[in-house]
């Protein structure tokens, strides 16, 4: 398809505005960094494709036509709109701009990173943060999706295909008894148990450590809520296992029995995708920060 546009660049367009800015073209092509001759070459196409005069002859001078307003007005908008473009550009590379979806499991974005993550939000004020808080398997499952960048989770027995985990910390999993006792006592006499779902990733490693103790496994109730199962062990249904870091947290803490078992967060990423700036930046954010813990 023919156009009448011209087709102009940014480079002729910054020679005209040096032009009008300079008291020389001597000075106006030191200014973009060419020499005379080439910056008088670089004009005459610039009036070439506009196809119109831009210029009149005043000796060896050249002196730009009152009539040429138009043209200068343009060039100049245009390089100012590129010089955002170029600031945009480099602010997304190094992270500090556009969107980062992050999706994090309520014990990360509250108890072990919620100060990262809010310092990360004020250093970042260009970056739009979205954060999804949610139970691993969904986690993982929209990260391989794409609707995530990046998530931190309870590590999968086996990373989903397509992506990659790395250590983050590990955590410390407790017994906790409904009449709030110190010491859970004889394994056979532990339970029933209000626990997360089946399908939870910290349920399977929980269950495989109660067996190994010897302990009878009867589940009465569930939730992906740790602070609904803390309030089910103070209501008296029943014994549970969470993290030390969520059920000893807040106003009502529980009484810890016992250490049972061991979990690692995880952070998730999807295998062989271009890096994510801002992703990375975060990435680094939780490492200093559970360093400075």
């Amino acid at each position: 398809m023919d156009s009448d546009l011209p087709d102009l660049s940014i480079r002729q367009f910054e020679y005209l505005v040096a032009v009008a800015d300079s008291d020389t073209f001597a000075l106006a092509a030191e200014r973009v960094g060419v020499s005379p001759s080439a910056l008088s070459q670089g004009l005459a196409e610039l009036e070439r494709r506009v196809g119109v005069a831009l210029f009149d002859r005043e000796g060896r001078r050249r002196v730009l036509r009152p009539d040429t307003r138009p043209v200068l007005d343009h060039a100049r908008q245009v390089l100012a709109l590129t010089a955002d473009l170029t600031n945009w550009a480099r602010r997304t590379r190094s992270g500090d701009h556009g969107r980062l979806r992050l999706g994090m499991i309520d014990a990360s974005a509250v108890q072990h990173h919620g100060e990262v993550l809010r310092r990360f939000r004020a250093e970042h004020p260009e970056l739009r943060v979205h954060l999804r808080v949610g139970p691993s398997g969904d986690l993982l499952r929209e990260l391989t999706g794409g609707s995530l960048d990046l998530a931190v989770c309870v590590e999968p027995a086996e990373p989903p295909r397509g992506v990659s985990t790395q250590e983050l910390l590990t955590e410390d999993l407790a017994i906790y008894a409904p009449d709030g006792r110190r010491r859970a006592g004889p394994s056979a006499a532990w339970g029933p148990w209000v626990l997360f779902p089946g399908n939870a990733h910290t349920r399977s490693g929980i269950e495989a450590a109660l067996r190994r103790q010897g302990a009878p496994v009867e589940v009465v109730a569930e939730s992906h809520q740790p602070e609904v199962l803390c309030e089910m062990v103070r209501l008296g249904l029943g014994w549970s296992v969470l993290p030390v870091v969520q059920a000893e947290w807040g106003r009502q803490p529980l009484v810890r029995c016992e250490i049972l078992a061991r979990r690692r967060l995880v952070v998730a990423r999807r295998s062989g995708a271009a890096p994510h700036p801002a992703s990375l930046l975060f990435e680094n954010a939780l490492r200093i920060g559970r360093l400075a813990a």
